[in-house]
């Protein structure tokens, strides 16, 4: 029991804390803090918090939402002999056997980019078949100009005629990044949770959307604007995708990778400074040709470093209860720029010109030297992103910061570059430093090539 504490106006209030145990398949209250080494029953993590006062009763429920799901690399995913799309969500020993030993075919509903569908249907409906699945492929042009609502209604309607277990058959989503978040939606609002798996085939997916919790869509000409948190039950990376996708998207997601780079690691950082173009010409495969054996693992170095760090920053704050997020970096100025020439640019493309004028902005404010803000802006040249758009004007940047403002709790929380490899978080950068920056980054860079 917690003492009754006097309130300013007079009143007195008389608050419990009770723990919820689990007595013969029913949920009791029982006073006090409890654990399950208290009683042979079940404790949950949840808690109820009673206050009462003269003018009524205040309930507070605690309850912890723990979520787990695997971030798995393989190599073949779509091979008959590799298990993973199948099973390897499934964490539990015996209900991995139950399912290998169960006599009922196995029931997915897989939603597959029109793209990759045209590259991978016919091998994909292959695999399904090898391994007697009963199953509802849906191909759909899941690009930027159509991530809506209406087409996640769209998967919704033909997910509720399929008829899945909402616990046990999950979704399957595979593409990049708007189909990745398109179908998590879905799969968030279908009986309010239904499991799914993402299975990225773009280098920008594979590296950024498929690891986190965020799914969304498009809304009143705002990116992402209508979304949920809910985790995949599992990520599964296959590299051999990404050998399929134009160079112009490779180099698109090169600019989530640099944004780890710069933020949280120098290694990684030149590593692209030294290798960015071998990558580009090799897409990220293993190439057997190279005499060097550090040359042929490159691909898988780089994605593996931008993976942890990205996990690193997203896994404490799933649900962005923090909004100081140094994975927002190039996601300042680059939702307004994007939206509004879409489909001139691509995500990381946008990305990339947002993070170029912020290394000026750093450079400004006496955070990076002259040696460091060049060698940053000639990796991204190298990389083949553009580094300056005349769309970017020095009036969107001032909207987009109003923006930034309105929605982060009143604080402008704008990560920048202090050093290769380090970042800290800001809140007060003088109107002069971005003008300043803008004027020097405009002469310096608007000879650079725009168009992708």
């Amino acid at each position: 029991m917690i003492p009754i504490q006097p309130e300013e106006n007079g009143t007195k209030e008389k608050s419990t804390e009770f723990s919820l145990v689990r007595v013969n398949g029913t949920w009791i209250r029982k006073v006090g803090r409890m654990t399950n080494k208290d009683s042979v029953q079940h404790v949950s993590a949840a808690k109820i918090l009673e206050s009462s006062r003269e003018t009524g009763t205040t309930w507070t429920v605690v309850s912890p939402i723990v979520f787990s799901y695997k971030v798995t690399e393989t190599m073949g995913l779509l091979d008959p002999s590799n298990d993973t799309l199948l099973y390897g969500h499934v964490s539990n020993p015996q209900q991995l056997e139950d399912m290998h030993q169960s006599i009922m075919p196995l029931k997915r509903f897989v939603v597959v980019d029109l793209e990759v569908h045209r590259l991978y249907g016919a091998k994909l409906n292959e695999y399904l078949k090898a391994k007697n699945v009963t199953y509802k492929l849906l191909a759909l042009p899941t690009v930027e100009e159509n991530k809506s609502i209406d087409m996640v209604l769209e998967i919704l309607e033909e997910i509720n005629k399929f008829s899945l277990d909402r616990r046990t058959e999950p979704i399957i989503a595979i593409g990049g990044g708007v189909c990745l978040d398109i179908v998590g939606l879905a799969a968030s609002l279908y009986r309010r949770r239904t499991p799914y798996i993402r299975v990225p085939t773009t280098l920008l997916s594979y590296i950024d959307a498929s690891v986190g919790a965020k799914t969304g869509v498009n809304f009143a000409n705002c990116k992402n604007k209508l979304g949920s948190y809910i985790p995949p039950v599992a990520t599964f990376l296959d590299l051999t995708f990404i050998q399929s996708v134009p160079r112009r998207h490779i180099s698109n997601g090169l600019a989530e990778m640099l944004k780890m780079a710069l933020m949280k690691h120098k290694g990684l950082f030149e590593l692209l400074e030294q290798h960015g173009p071998f990558l580009l010409d090799t897409k990220f495969q293993a190439d057997k040709d190279e005499n060097d054996s550090d040359l042929e693992q490159l691909g898988s170095q780089a994605t593996r470093i931008a993976i942890t760090t990205m996990l690193e920053e997203l896994a404490p704050n799933l649900w962005e209860d923090d909004l100081n997020r140094l994975v927002d970096f190039g996601h300042i100025v680059s939702p307004e720029l994007e939206m509004k020439i879409l489909p001139s640019l691509l995500h990381g493309e946008a990305v990339n010109i947002d993070m170029s004028y912020m290394v000026y902005v750093s450079k400004e404010s006496g955070l990076l030297t002259e040696d460091e803000k060049r060698r940053i802006i000639s990796c991204m040249e190298g990389l083949e992103l553009p580094v300056w758009h005349p769309v970017c004007t020095m009036e969107l940047i001032q909207k987009s910061l109003q923006d930034r403002l309105k929605h982060s709790g009143g604080m402008l929380r704008m990560p920048l570059p202090v050093g290769l490899g380090q970042a800290e978080i800001f809140n007060s950068i003088s109107p002069e430093t971005l003008r300043n920056a803008y004027k020097e980054w405009c002469e310096e860079l608007q000879t650079s090539k725009v168009d992708p």
